[in-house]
């Protein structure tokens, strides 16, 4: 929605679990020579301040990457990640968070090419604003990434992820995200698409992750990481998940290893678990 802005929630446990898939994404992705492309259908402004505006009104960072910003004692996925976060902060204080493709801009190579959509007005200027030292590597798009990805499909070197994170403030994304899913594959059946998706208390949440798992019968890896039981009241956030179709083979191994001890230090309550399911293709 356009009234949706992630800086609110930047550096949540939801953030955590996104960006700590993305990272093995992309660190898999650039194992090889040949270039890929980073599609991102919903960016936000790239790139978010956590002392102030809308990240510092809530803080729900102190609930995510502030949980893992000092440890010693993080599994190697998740010293990757904060590691990665960290090239943002390099004095060592935690005052900023990087969205997506932030992530993606300083993981990716010069061969390499970042598509990224945005529709909120502030946000795509913003996000204009944090990449225009890139170039030619990145175009961006003030648009809808649901639609907007048609047209790159498929991209020029046959390489590709894509990561669709809309808010889901708006209940249709869920049909919305499936929809784009099912045309993506039809146009680039061996593309790497991975989905955000929270854990609310909303029928389409409840069922999205078996939904997703009937888009092909193999070749996805779902993730999950549940920090507390439902809110009282029916509203808030209480987990999150990534659902990935075609994951490369390294990463259900990698996020076993990390995700007991995200559960054990982001759990908010005795119900904090995880899931990790994986269908090789």
């Amino acid at each position: 929605m356009l009234s949706y802005r992630h800086g609110f929630h930047a550096g949540n446990h939801a953030d955590v679990l996104k960006h700590c898939v993305l990272v093995q994404l992309l660190r898999y992705l650039t194992q090889k020579d040949k270039p890929f492309w980073y599609i991102d259908t919903q960016a936000g402004a790239g790139a978010y301040a956590l002392n102030e505006g809308f990240a510092a009104k809530n803080a729900e960072y102190e609930s995510g990457i502030s949980r893992l910003w000092g440890r010693t004692d993080l599994p190697p996925v998740l010293k990757d990640y904060v590691e990665t976060v960290r090239l943002l902060n390099p004095d060592g204080v935690l005052r900023y968070y990087p969205g997506s493709p932030y992530l993606a801009s300083q993981l990716s190579r010069e061969t390499d090419r970042l598509r990224l959509f945005e529709m909120h007005s502030t946000e795509i200027e913003v996000l204009r604003n944090n990449f225009r030292d890139l170039g030619r590597r990145a175009i961006l798009y003030d648009g809808d990434g649901f639609d907007g990805l048609k047209a790159l499909l498929p991209p020029p070197p046959r390489r590709a992820l894509t990561l669709i994170d809309p808010s889901y403030e708006d209940k249709r994304d869920y049909h919305h995200t499936l929809a784009t899913l099912e045309d993506a594959l039809k146009r680039f059946a061996t593309g790497t698409y991975a989905v955000w998706y929270p854990q609310v208390q909303r029928l389409e949440s409840q069922r999205f992750a078996d939904q997703l798992k009937r888009l092909q019968p193999k070749g996805w890896l779902h993730v999950s990481l549940t920090v507390s039981a439902p809110p009282m009241g029916g509203f808030g956030l209480f987990g999150s998940g990534m659902f990935v179709l075609n994951p490369p083979y390294t990463l259900s191994k990698a996020m076993n290893d990390a995700m007991p001890y995200l559960v054990q230090k982001l759990g908010q309550d005795s119900t904090a678990k995880y899931t990790v399911d994986y269908r090789p293709a």
